[in-house]
């Protein structure tokens, strides 16, 4: 199967907390990458993750085989759909947007993405990726 996922996935892909089956392939949004620092630097200023350890979990999130989109066709989709669900941001509609061109399902550990998600994608929880 082609998954989409979020950076809270990527972030259990990098720790090695989900190891992603043979045969499903990953696509994101070009903006998965920075959502993850975002993410890495919240757990450095609350104490739950030191800095180098932070950074090595980034390294890693970018080698894993993913395939970043971010075309013309994607971004007129996220903005649809930001349009049509009134959201005033693109974040959430860039996921979506790539779940819905490219892929068969979005696995997202994102609770608040789930919520949004669910009535446009279908949804599967990051655990999914470890069953071809």
């Amino acid at each position: 199967m082609r998954y989409a996922i979020d950076a809270a996935t990527l972030l259990l892909i990098a720790s090695g907390d989900v190891v992603v089956a043979t045969g499903n392939a990953l696509v994101a949004p070009n903006r998965v990458l920075p959502d993850l620092l975002e993410i890495l630097l919240a757990d450095v200023r609350s104490g739950a993750r030191d800095e180098k350890a932070a950074l090595a979990l980034h390294t890693r999130a970018t080698e894993t085989k993913i395939r970043l989109l971010g075309d013309r066709v994607s971004r007129r989709t996220a903005w649809n759909l930001a349009r049509e669900h009134d959201w005033a941001e693109l974040r959430d509609a860039e996921y979506l947007a790539v779940a819905t061109l490219q892929a068969d399902a979005l696995a997202a550990a994102d609770p608040r993405l789930v919520r949004v998600a669910a009535a446009i994608v279908a949804v599967a929880p990051p655990e999914a990726l470890t069953a071809s």
